[in-house]
């Protein structure tokens, strides 16, 4: 993974020709790889940062998604599920706030829908990024959507490295 490359493209995402000041970069990482992003892009930026953090840590084991019966999968499977969060966030004071978190079964994983319910986000222009190797963003921002549809989602981004057609995507 070249995280330098991600945040060439997540500046590009974010401000878009715009001055953007009120920024909060929101994520989770269950792997450390949403982590390295999250942080590279908030460092180099001087965005506020806020790790969404579960009550209890997911282990090796929580994560293997070939086992049924693993956290993950049974957190997955069920659709209401809601992980607790360790600490909560106060975004009253960004006008974006910036979601990002791995692809889980081709969506976000479901302590994004906890986060996104414990924090008051009208009026707030929300964006999205994904860490995959192969999963797209579009899926993700279109099951938030459905779920949200009074909140202000924009298009997303899933980060694998490549830059090459960032350009193309922020003038979109």
């Amino acid at each position: 993974m070249n995280v330098n490359n991600y945040i060439i493209e997540i500046i590009y995402y974010i401000i878009k020709g715009d001055k953007m000041t009120n920024v909060l970069i929101a994520y989770f990482s269950a792997s450390g790889v949403t982590k390295r992003v999250a942080e590279k892009i908030a460092n180099d930026n001087n965005y506020d940062i806020f790790e969404i953090v579960p009550e209890e840590i997911y282990t090796p084991e929580d994560l293997d998604w070939t086992n049924k019966q693993s956290r993950s999968t049974i957190e997955m499977n069920d659709k209401s599920f809601r992980p607790p969060i360790a600490e909560s966030c106060d975004v009253g004071e960004y006008d974006t706030v910036v979601i990002g978190f791995p692809v889980w079964w081709y969506t976000a994983p479901t302590i994004i829908n906890t986060f996104i319910e414990n924090v008051d986000l009208t009026g707030k222009k929300i964006k999205i990024f994904c860490t995959s190797g192969g999963s797209g963003v579009d899926k993700c921002v279109n099951d938030l959507k459905a779920c949200y549809p009074e909140l202000n989602f924009t298009k997303g981004i899933r980060f694998t490295g490549n830059v090459s057609n960032a350009k193309g995507w922020i003038e979109e």
